[in-house]
């Protein structure tokens, strides 16, 4: 057993990683108490409330009743993921995406971007999604920062322009973010997970998306 001894008065319950995380979903699961959330959505609360410690956010979870296995679906058919940021991109086990056949791509970065959004007066957030829905066919969004980049993808679905598999929409923030996930909690014909109020960000939108990633390599590993 690894040495306990941190020279405080207080000792870990215990440093083995994975009886960490038991530890954690048992305390998650006796907290939480009575939900209405599916044994497949309550996976992914779950890890967004491990992620931060935050059951209000937990409890304010919504989903389409295809979400799950949309995510689950796009996966294995090797659909690529896109991030609004790189916390998203750097925080996600993209390894289980490219196992599959896909990936992560974060473009807000990218010159191209930049240099339109510059000229066009715009964040580069949107730009970033008109840029990534021009790639990519379906696939995930996962949208834990920007609320402009959600709000712009849900323009391109409304226009045509763009159809997820699966929209994660969970920004964070004072300006935009709650309106934004209303807007998502309304759009109709694309499968999604959002939570209500000005809460989220890219922590808990890679626990929700690591969730279903996780669900994906299991049932990968049930059909073989």
């Amino acid at each position: 057993m690894a040495n306990m001894n941190f020279g405080t008065k207080f000792i870990p319950v215990t440093v083995d990683p994975d009886k960490i995380y038991d530890h954690s979903f048992a305390i998650i699961k006796e907290e939480m108490g009575e939900h209405s959330f599916t044994d497949e959505q309550w996976l992914v609360v779950r890890r967004v409330i491990h992620a931060s410690a935050d059951f209000e956010l937990g409890r304010s979870m919504i989903f389409t009743p295809d979400a799950i296995e949309a995510g689950v679906q796009s996966i294995l058919s090797g659909h690529h993921v896109v991030a609004d940021v790189q916390m998203i991109e750097s925080g996600s086990g993209r390894k289980r995406f490219q196992k599959h056949g896909g990936d992560l791509h974060c473009y807000i970065a990218d010159e191209d971007v930049a240099k339109e959004a510059k000229a066009q007066g715009t964040t580069r957030a949107i730009i970033s999604m008109q840029k990534a829905t021009q790639l990519h066919k379906g696939g995930i969004y996962a949208i834990g920062n920007a609320p402009t980049a959600l709000l712009e993808l849900i323009r391109l679905v409304k226009e045509g322009l763009a159809e997820p598999d699966l929209i994660i929409g969970m920004p964070v923030g004072f300006v935009s973010a709650a309106e934004s996930k209303a807007e998502l909690a309304v759009l109709e014909g694309i499968p999604f997970i959002t939570n209500a109020g000005r809460k989220g960000g890219s922590t808990v939108t890679v626990a929700a998306l690591n969730a279903i990633s996780i669900m994906a390599d299991e049932r990968a590993k049930e059909t073989k």
